[in-house]
């Protein structure tokens, strides 16, 4: 029997997602590198976990979600401003520009440019595509059920 996804599931995907005006957003098929996800982690949102949930391996499936269940609302909280000394002065931050920030633990998290006005620079660290609407257009190349 052919395993499917279920809670806990590790899966390897190839999808394509666009936005809501048509424009592609990512692919791992332009990558030539298909994704690895593990289910029941919160690496994804529990609103993906159920449109993947019973699929099993060669399964294509095409369906959209609204901002809360992707990618989540931009949130203000997210947003901060620094020092314009902060930043390298061999990289000048430009609106538009993704810098990573070092984080306390030492991981790195992106963050965008979004103003610079005099000594200050604006970052926004939500999500690049929080508050957008997504379709997947994805296949399953591999399930492997989660250990018992």
């Amino acid at each position: 029997m052919e395993a499917r996804i279920g809670p806990n599931s590790q899966v390897l995907i190839h999808f394509d997602l666009w936005l809501a005006d048509g424009s592609a957003a990512d692919s791992t098929r332009t990558q030539g590198k298909p994704a690895l996800f593990q289910l029941g982690n919160r690496s994804l949102s529990p609103a993906l976990e159920a449109q993947l949930q019973g699929l099993k391996t060669g399964d294509t499936k095409r369906f959209t979600l609204q901002p809360e269940e992707a990618f989540g609302l931009p949130s203000p909280d997210n947003v901060y401003h620094f020092e314009r000394s902060r930043f390298s002065t061999e990289t000048e931050p430009q609106p538009g520009m993704i810098m990573l920030f070092a984080q306390p633990g030492g991981q790195e998290i992106p963050g965008i440019i979004k103003a610079v006005a005099g000594e200050s620079v604006t970052v926004d660290f939500n999500h690049p595509l929080a508050g957008q609407v997504v379709t997947f257009d994805l296949e399953v190349m591999a399930v492997h059920p989660a250990a018992d």
